[in-house]
């Protein structure tokens, strides 16, 4: 399985979600790829989800990956709540 954490630069943040996704994941057991980067360079990355933010979820609209929406980057809670929601029963 295929994450990409995206924010709108792709260095600090998303590299911050991309550390709280795998801890979550790995916590729970799934095994994933996960990476981060920016909205332009995730729309053309194939993957299986992408976690964003509301208002960049908008640039990835279309995109064939199931997109998951966190607002707070460094709540874990909200992580894994999305994560249970979409991956973990998916």
């Amino acid at each position: 399985m295929k994450v990409l954490s995206v924010c709108g630069l792709g260095q600090g943040t998303s590299l911050i979600l991309k550390m709280n996704v795998e801890q979550a994941l790995s916590e729970k057991g799934i095994r994933a790829d996960v990476e981060h980067m920016d909205v332009s360079s995730a729309s053309s990355m194939s993957a299986d989800y992408i976690i964003t933010s509301n208002e960049l979820a908008e640039g990835l609209e279309g995109h064939s990956a199931k997109l998951i929406i966190v607002n707070n980057y460094f709540d874990m809670d909200e992580i894994n709540q999305a994560i249970d929601e979409h991956i973990a029963k998916a």
